[in-house]
């Protein structure tokens, strides 16, 4: 097999090829290596690459193993690069930061971890905005990753690197992170799949804060729902040392994924009846989309949100100023290290100084009070469903939208409020690719589900995947 066949295999069938020695892991690696030449230099998407003699010696390894019939999992001999938020042993973990371009941890992450359990080799990192800050890939350590499908745009963030990097076959799954939006933003910004599990399903350790920091979370993203839902069942699973994590087996997601069967209710809550900008296309891109899940037997209803959007964003604002604010303050105490810091991460700490305990509380009681309107929603609905983003990509010199359909954005994150109301639940949600803008440029969709039901989430995307086609077009460019 030659470079181009190898590296447009899906995940699933790479897995296979490599199992049944139909091409050896240092093919595999060879391969990438050889695309990530070619074509990162143009998108920069992978950072801190490892030196080539060094990876392919870990894929011989591999392909030793195979011979004395050790095989160590479905991602044996696979390369993978790890968002630069998480850890890795030996391998740079800079954050996007300065603050931290010469850092090398000396631990893995437990995704990290857990995928090198599993047989995968670390080649690098993908790039990320400073610590995940902002839905646009660019930091003072590595520069701008540029959109998979124009090099002019941006590619979505935090995980930017990530979503590239799968939509242009550099790698053949990718692991992120979202709090507002990081797994959603990026995939529906390069036409790839990102899902947001339920909140404990990927606990995430090493931490120093196990209880207070709840927002943000871990997980897959691939170019297809079964390689999301394999990749899933690797970084999922409890682990005692992180107390809300979840129990159940993450076997499940390991199984072949049936499609859901016709005649789940699905809720479009679009633009939350006009309180949220949209630009032109965003929405009927969505619309038509659903139209396919309808035609196909799944009933669409136009739904009421029911709950004061503006309660949603005040709360939002309290408790991520709150949870980002605790790992920064020695970094914003420290004159030096603060000039160092960008401004969006100046701005949360600073909202978070100005925010009391009792308001911090308040927050809480309203997000307790969001969750179980949700509860209620589902009782109606068996999913929900809002678009991944307001806007489709802009500029790449652009840090964030200043208006979106000519209304002023008060915050560096203010574009991406659709993507919150999840989050604040803990649901899992998946964004799905809708086609494109007349300029050609990606929009997705978040198909969201009950509490836990991360399950059910991959099922209903898959039986869109299975309807649809978006999905398998290539970036025009791509070499």
């Amino acid at each position: 097999m030659n470079e181009k066949d190898i590296t447009s295999l899906d995940a699933h069938a790479l897995s296979d090829a490599i199992k049944s020695r139909k091409v050896s892991c240092r093919e595999v690696m060879q391969s990438y290596l050889d695309r990530i030449d070619r074509v990162n230099p143009g998108c920069n998407a992978i950072v801190s690459l490892q030196p080539r003699e060094t990876l392919l010696a870990q894929a011989d390894e591999r392909d030793t193993q195979l011979t004395r019939g050790q095989w160590l999992g479905w991602m044996h001999g696979m390369p993978q690069a790890i968002k630069d938020l998480a850890l890795t042993a030996g391998i740079p973990s800079t954050f996007g930061s300065p603050l931290y371009a010469n850092h090398v941890p000396q631990v893995d992450g437990l995704i990290v971890e857990r995928v090198k359990n599993a047989g995968a080799i670390i080649i690098g990192k993908t790039n990320t905005p400073e610590f995940g800050y902002g839905s646009q890939t660019y930091n003072m350590v590595f520069g701008a990753t540029r959109n998979a499908w124009n090099r002019s745009k941006c590619a979505g963030g935090s995980s930017g690197g990530a979503a590239v990097a799968l939509a242009l076959n550099l790698l053949p799954v990718a692991d992120g992170s979202d709090m507002g939006g990081s797994l959603r933003n990026p995939a529906a910004f390069n036409n790839v799949f990102g899902f947001r599990p339920s909140a404990g399903r990927v606990p995430k350790w090493p931490a120093n804060e196990l209880f207070m920091d709840q927002l943000g979370v871990e997980g897959p993203m691939g170019r297809t729902v079964s390689d999301v839902a394999r990749l899933l069942s690797i970084q999922a699973g409890y682990d005692p040392r992180v107390p809300l994590s979840l129990g159940e087996d993450p076997a499940v997601f390991a199984q072949p994924l049936q499609a859901l069967e016709p005649g789940a209710r699905i809720g479009w809550l679009g633009d939350f009846d006009r309180y949220l900008p949209m630009e032109d296309g965003v929405l009927e891109l969505c619309r038509g989309a659903l139209g396919r899940l309808q035609t196909a037997g799944y009933p669409v209803e136009e739904a009421k949100l029911g709950f004061e959007p503006e309660r949603l964003w005040s709360m939002w604002l309290a408790l991520r100023s709150a949870s980002i604010a605790g790992g920064k303050a020695n970094d914003y105490q420290d004159p030096v290290r603060r000039a160092q810091l960008k401004p969006e991460a100046i701005w949360e700490v600073e909202n978070s100084l100005s925010t009391s305990a009792g308001e911090l509380y308040r927050a809480s009681i309203e997000r307790s009070a969001w969750y179980q309107h949700m509860l209620k929603m589902f009782d109606r609905y068996d999913f929900l469903a809002l678009p991944s983003a307001q806007v489709f990509p802009f500029d790449v010199s652009t840090h964030w939208p200043s208006q979106v359909a000519g209304r002023a954005m008060d915050t560096y994150h203010r574009w991406m409020e659709v993507v919150i109301g999840p989050t604040l639940a803990g649901l899992p949600v998946i964004s799905v690719p809708v086609g494109f803008s007349e300029e050609g440029l990606p929009m997705g969709m978040q198909l969201i589900g009950r509490p836990r039901g991360d399950l059910e989430v991959l099922r209903l995307a898959q039986a869109y995947e299975l309807m649809t086609d978006w999905w398998r077009q290539s970036p025009p460019d791509a070499p």
